[in-house]
């Protein structure tokens, strides 16, 4: 809440990623990735793009250690159309919780901006 009363919402605002102006949902892209059974669990965020607005920034914590970026990519793109296949892809050991288990969507996506930024 700031000085003047009013609140401004820090998260969970929209979990949609406006690529070259078409809507993608994050959790529709965590639904591709998560039907593989390598895949732990995943989060998709949304990353500024000079040529199209946002892109899909996919996280995402691997059941086996052989599951590679190449592997998840392909996939995506069998079920996914272009425009939402996550370009960037990031192999992680957890994704950041909150104390009662509820993804903290605005880390991950700092996460993503500074690995996109580097």
């Amino acid at each position: 809440m700031g000085e003047d009363g009013m609140l401004t919402m820090v998260d969970g605002k929209k979990d949609m990623i406006l690529v070259s102006g078409l809507n993608v949902y994050a959790n529709e892209i965590e639904g591709v990735a998560a039907l593989m059974p390598e895949v732990l669990e995943c989060a998709c965020v949304g990353v500024g793009d000079e040529r199209t607005g946002e892109v899909p920034y996919l996280f995402m914590v691997p059941r086996s250690a052989w599951l590679g970026v190449e592997t998840v990519l392909s996939h995506c793109r069998a079920h996914l159309a272009a425009c939402k296949v996550p370009r960037p892809i990031a192999i992680t050991d957890a994704l950041p919780n909150s104390t009662i288990g509820k993804l903290l969507r605005k880390d991950l996506c700092a996460r993503a901006n500074g690995q996109a930024s580097a």
